[in-house]
């Protein structure tokens, strides 16, 4: 059986000169807390329904841009799990937002922060990736030692909590992306970070 991805969205793109006002509110709220001059394909997907809209930003807010754990390396473990599971859309996007932020990592001129083995990379972040990625996709196979190597590798519980809040996250990005069939932004695609 093959994985297809649909020749165009199932779901109607609502661009934001047509969204109804709720829906417009929420707009303006993802292009602002995500510093973007456009929204992204994955809210326009939802933008027939305004409530399921609210409810998915509120959560990709709260788990995703806020809280103690560096933005850098949520993008990177949403990008790794969005490559094994093979949600182009998600991997394309936040590997874009989490190279546009390579500079938190290192100064070094040529790195990108999506290569994942590279040196560079703090052994923090790689344990946290794998085992975060581990959540995700095998979620019984979590065992007290993954948690325990996430807290040697200096995390507190508040931060164990907020990455493995990503393992959710990213599950719940690559089913919307994935059954609604978007494709990546022309803008993301064209932006220079």
């Amino acid at each position: 059986m093959h994985n297809t991805t649909p020749a165009q969205s199932r779901y109607r793109l609502v661009e934001y000169t047509e969204a109804d006002t709720n829906v417009k509110a929420i707009y303006d709220d993802t292009m602002q807390s995500l510093q973007l001059p456009f929204v992204l394909n994955w809210f326009k997907c939802q933008g027939n329904n305004a409530t399921l809209l609210r409810g998915n930003w509120a959560k990709l807010k709260s788990t995703l841009i806020a809280g103690e754990v560096p933005n850098v390396l949520k993008q990177l473990i949403i990008y790794n799990v969005s490559n094994l599971r093979g949600c182009d859309y998600c991997a394309h996007a936040h590997g874009i937002f989490a190279d546009s932020m390579s500079r938190m990592i290192s100064e070094e001129e040529d790195y990108r922060a999506t290569d994942l083995s590279s040196p560079l990379l703090p052994n923090s972040y790689k344990a946290a990736i794998r085992l975060v990625t581990k959540a995700a996709l095998h979620t019984q196979q979590l065992s007290d030692e993954d948690f325990l190597e996430l807290q040697q590798e200096g995390f507190t519980d508040a931060e164990v909590q907020e990455l493995m809040a990503q393992a959710d996250l990213v599950n719940m990005l690559n089913t919307i992306a994935t059954i609604s069939g978007i494709k990546l932004d022309n803008e993301l695609a064209e932006a220079e970070f």
